[in-house]
């Protein structure tokens, strides 16, 4: 992740703000189970068809589908995208993850990573956060 003026200056008039980010999954309430304790924010809604997740800034849904085919790793060009979470200790959380039900990927990138999916299958990626600044 660079820190230049490119990348951290607002375009003047933008044309919308990131609200929510959706993930699709057979069931709601295991995912959104998941992620309310991965990221510490509160389910605000949560039903067969649909969960939400109020963060700080953002929200996180969970839009149940029923046809839903989790995305595979290493990707075979049907991840659409991934989750990055800076954390204290890669292994310590890591670890914390599977407890909840994350499933850690045989094929890692490197050591600056952990790769996990989250029990519907999205991959996310676990990073120290002393490289985010």
């Amino acid at each position: 992740m660079t820190n230049d003026a490119s990348t951290t200056s607002l375009t003047p008039d933008p044309v919308a703000r990131l609200a929510m980010l959706t993930l699709d999954a057979a069931e709601t309430e295991p995912v959104a189970r998941f992620w309310a304790a991965v990221l510490g924010w509160p389910i605000v809604h949560l039903s067969a068809q649909y969960a939400m997740l109020q963060g700080p800034s953002h929200a996180l849904g969970i839009g149940a589908i029923p046809d839903h085919v989790r995305p595979s790793w290493p990707d075979d060009g049907h991840k659409q995208f991934h989750l990055d979470l800076a954390v204290e200790d890669l292994d310590a959380a890591a670890a914390r993850c599977v407890e909840l039900g994350a499933e850690r990927v045989p094929e890692q990138p490197g050591e600056t990573w952990i790769v996990l999916q989250d029990p519907a299958g999205h991959p996310f990626c676990l990073t120290d956060a002393a490289a985010w600044g």
